[in-house]
């Protein structure tokens, strides 16, 4: 099982990240962040994610569909904005992986694959 950090290095390591973060989309705190740079501050990034995550449940809860989210694709000129909800552990817990790309260098496909395997080895 790997903690936080491990976790985070783990998804800065997929082809074309930029930035990672790890969000309680409740509270809408921050647990970790990694990578950004100019014109990319994940924090932020993360933030407005957290009120795109609770739109979308809402609204599906409004529509009274059973299904639950998987993800959520961003797409943008030049990036990809991975949106992961990931599965409770524990009552209550209501956490997603926000996972920037550049298009240019990035394979949607495997990025998902590989954020669904990073994600089953996180231990909070």
């Amino acid at each position: 099982m790997a903690n936080i950090d491990t976790t985070l290095k783990d998804a800065m390591a997929i082809d074309g990240a930029i930035g990672v973060a790890l969000v309680d989309y409740t509270s809408g705190l921050t647990l970790g962040v990694m990578g950004g740079g100019p014109g990319m501050d994940v924090t932020i990034a993360a933030a407005g994610n957290t009120d795109v995550v609770r739109s979308k449940l809402r609204t599906l809860e409004m529509l009274g569909l059973p299904d639950g989210i998987e993800d959520i694709l961003i797409t943008l000129d030049s990036q990809y904005h991975l949106i992961r909800l990931l599965q409770p552990r524990r009552q209550g817990e209501a956490l997603f992986m926000y996972l920037a790309l550049a298009k240019s260098r990035a394979n949607l496909g495997m990025a998902r694959h590989q954020l669904k395997r990073i994600e089953s080895e996180l231990e909070i």
